[in-house]
């Protein structure tokens, strides 16, 4: 519950933050003449590079900048599942690093591999003996290892997908398709080689009018 508290916490001081700096880019300027003065309303135009450090300072605030707020809780749901990911993979990986290491030393106090033994198993009836125990605690041990890094690596990599995403995002962000510009779908028949039958497809065709 308090881990859940802190977050929202979190969550509203982001959306301060966001909101004061949305408001600072739309400041009023003002132009007077004559008689009378007119405000005018500068148009919002997110700056990508500001938005790429942003983000990587602050997870999800590249979003924010960009007033993509819906897409705040799918960056963080996206961390919160790499972060389990690489808290599962870690613990299975020192949990069969240290039976392994236990399995090869010579000393009988310690045992953890014990722990690892299928229901009604013992080191003496298992399949192979100690040898087989030993082999099989080896290979989880570096199966576990490579799922390991494995996590960090797509970790890191959704890292840097949200980055790129804001920075995309914020360029584009005032990218206008014309009316001239027209695209269209329709179902079309994709013949195949080597006498195999036709098989269903979609054709996408954009036009300029």
């Amino acid at each position: 519950m308090k881990a859940t508290y802190h977050i929202l916490i979190f969550f509203v001081l982001l959306l301060q933050v966001a909101k004061a700096e949305a408001n600072r880019s739309d400041s009023l300027v003002s132009k007077t003449d004559s008689a009378f003065a007119k405000t005018e309303t500068k148009t919002f135009k997110p700056d990508p590079a500001r938005v790429v450090w942003m983000g990587a300072i602050i997870p999800g605030f590249g979003q924010i900048l960009n007033r993509r707020y819906w897409k705040v809780p799918i960056v963080y749901a996206g961390f919160v599942g790499c972060a389990y990911l690489i808290s599962f993979n870690s613990a299975r990986y020192e949990k069969y690093k240290l039976a392994y290491k236990d399995i090869s030393d010579t000393n009988d106090n310690t045992a953890s591999y014990l722990k690892l033994l299928p229901e009604g198993y013992s080191v003496e009836n298992y399949p192979g003996g100690v040898s087989g125990l030993e082999a099989n605690l080896k290979s989880f041990y570096e199966q576990t290892r490579r799922n390991r890094d494995l996590s960090v690596i797509v970790s890191v990599a959704y890292y840097a997908v949200t980055l790129i995403e804001a920075y995309v995002d914020a360029q584009l962000f005032d990218f206008d398709i014309s009316s001239d510009l027209s695209l269209h779908l329709q179902p079309a028949l994709l013949k195949n080689n080597f006498g195999t039958p036709n098989t269903a497809g979609v054709q996408i065709s954009l036009k300029l009018k």
